[in-house]
């Protein structure tokens, strides 16, 4: 609808682990994003392959570089080959997530802290600083934030890393990217616009309550994006999950007014080229990234995003919402069923997604608001099964 407006696996299990990049794989990496980014767009897997195979990654953990002050009299070449060589086990991210209402004031945000289980091994507190439909829940600078009311909270970064730390947890942020309907809505070059006047695209009929999406072709979306990240990984943030790197579900209707990009089987270079300018803005800020997606998005098969030899970032925290799933899901061609307490619906979900997730470390969310951190933490031992350390909860 359109409206006028002006690697390699060392383990056979479900964690991977890799060597360090090396600089050649770093620079080429870099070069496809910028290809892609700014002008190339979408290219063929033919074309993309020699560039691709320079470019897999090889871990989470930013970068830690050695000094002459780091050594200890040693022969520091036969450190630096070691350390190149190393074989890195994957990060743990033990967590407990947070929604958007807990973020809108300091009481709510010491609330909901307060009730963070403290017998579930959690380590860390993910926060939503930018939350699916474009709403911002700390106090940006942004100006474009501000301009489109996408801002939703008064609170600092700082004064949100002070309240976790003060319950003796580590700060992580989760940000969707593209699943937003703010930024566009007030900057239509941020979004999706048809291919023959250029009019801005909705995602259904305005009168029905159709919004826009932002696009991962634009470079404006996407330092709006990288933006947040910026300020998360500089205030203090150490996990960074970005999530909604993806592309509206698109009818045939939709795609006959876009440009014909969008319904090409490569346009999922677009979102694996962005996903890396997050992973590498993550990483210089000193966080480590992972990608978000949700388990409802997967079985419906909208995660393009998920090609391990093209991600930067090699681990995926999986979404299983299951107040979603317990309304069924469907592809087109199966509808998929789900029934029972919070770990029987995991369990059943991870029968259908694990081997759709080979070649990445996964971290499971379990969330629900009908659920209670009880049958949260339960279903959580379930993801143990299937090769799964990390989780988030809530």
């Amino acid at each position: 609808m359109k409206r006028k407006h002006k690697g390699r696996k060392i383990y056979k299990t479900k964690e991977k682990n890799y060597y360090g990049k090396s600089p050649v794989g770093k620079a080429l990496s870099a070069a496809l994003t910028v290809l892609l980014i700014g002008g190339i767009g979408f290219i063929g897997y033919s074309v993309a392959e020699p560039i691709i195979n320079y470019t897999q990654h090889r871990g989470d953990k930013p970068v830690q570089e050695t000094t002459a002050s780091d050594t200890t009299g040693e022969d520091s070449t036969e450190d630096a080959s070691s350390a190149e060589g190393e074989i890195k086990a994957p990060e743990k991210f033990q967590a407990a997530g947070l929604v958007p209402s807990d973020m809108v004031s300091a009481a709510a945000l010491q609330t909901a802290l307060s009730a963070v289980p403290q017998n579930a091994g959690v380590e860390f507190v993910e926060v939503p600083l930018k939350a699916r439909g474009g709403k911002i829940y700390y106090a940006t600078d942004s100006q474009e934030a501000k301009t489109c009311g996408a801002v939703s909270s008064a609170l600092s970064l700082a004064d949100i890393i002070a309240a976790i730390e003060q319950y003796g947890f580590k700060p992580a942020a989760e940000i969707s990217a593209f699943y937003d309907n703010q930024l566009p809505a007030k900057y239509p070059s941020a979004g999706y616009v048809t291919a023959d006047d250029g009019s801005q695209w909705v995602d259904d009929d305005p009168k029905n309550g159709g919004v826009p999406w932002i696009a991962p072709d634009s470079e404006e979306a996407l330092n709006y994006v990288a933006s947040v990240i910026d300020d998360a990984a500089a205030a203090g943030f150490e996990r960074i999950v970005v999530t909604d790197i993806m592309y509206p579900y698109f009818r045939d209707s939709d795609l006959a007014l876009l440009d014909e990009q969008y319904g090409r089987t490569d346009r999922f270079l677009a979102l694996t080229s962005a996903a890396n300018l997050f992973y590498e803005r993550s990483v210089s800020g000193g966080a480590s990234m992972y990608v978000g997606v949700s388990a409802a998005d997967m079985l419906r098969g909208n995660c393009d995003v998920l090609q391990p030899k093209l991600l930067s970032a090699n681990t995926v925290v999986l979404n299983v919402d299951v107040d979603e799933l317990k309304k069924g899901v469907s592809d087109g061609k199966m509808l998929y069923e789900f029934e029972g307490s919070p770990a029987e619906i995991t369990d059943k979900c991870l029968k259908f997604l694990s081997d759709r997730l080979t070649g990445f470390n996964v971290t499971v969310r379990i969330s629900g608001s009908g659920a209670t951190a009880e049958e949260l933490i339960a279903a959580k031992e379930k993801t143990a099964a299937y090769g799964y350390a990390s989780f988030v909860i809530g």
